[in-house]
C-alpha cells in the first residue's frame, strides 16, 4: 500500500512540472534573466540616499517606485540561502530588479526601504 501512495506522488509531481507554465522561476538566476529579457535591466542597490540606480546615477526615495512584482527564492540545499527578488519600475521610467537576502540574513536598510514604499503589486506571471 506505501508503494501505491509513493507512486502517486511521483505521478502528481510529474504531471506539475510537466505543466509548469514559469520554469524560469525555479532559481534566482533564471528568473532575474527572464526579467532582463522583459526590459528590468537596471541594477539598484540600497543607500543612505534611498534607491540607488548603478548605471544611471540616480538615487530614488520610496513615494518615487513601485514594486510591480517581486519572487522569494529557497536554497534547496541551505535554508538560510533565502533571497527576494524585486521587480521595480520608478517614476521617471527607469526599470530594474532589486535583490535581498530575507529572513535572518535582510539589509534592515532594505527591509525598512520596502515598508515605505507606497505601491508593492503581485501580479501573475505572464508566458
Amino acid at each position: 500500500m506505501a508503494d501505491y501512495f509513493i507512486l502517486i506522488i511521483k505521478v502528481w509531481t510529474m504531471i506539475v512540472n510537466e505543466n509548469n507554465s514559469m520554469p524560469y522561476m525555479k532559481s534566482l538566476v533564471t528568473c532575474l534573466n527572464r526579467m532582463i529579457t522583459e526590459g528590468y535591466t537596471e541594477d539598484f542597490k540600497i543607500t543612505d540616499q534611498g534607491l540607488e540606480s548603478l548605471h544611471k546615477h540616480g538615487n530614488y526615495k520610496p513615494e518615487q517606485i513601485q514594486v510591480v512584482n517581486f519572487y522569494r527564492f529557497e536554497g534547496e540545499s541551505d535554508p538560510d540561502d533565502n533571497a527576494i527578488l524585486y521587480i521595480i519600475e520608478t517614476n521617471d521610467g527607469t526599470k530594474g530588479t532589486l535583490i535581498d537576502a530575507y529572513g535572518v540574513y535582510n539589509d534592515p536598510k532594505l527591509s525598512q526601504f520596502m515598508k515605505d514604499v507606497e505601491i508593492i503589486l503581485k501580479n501573475p506571471v505572464k508566458n
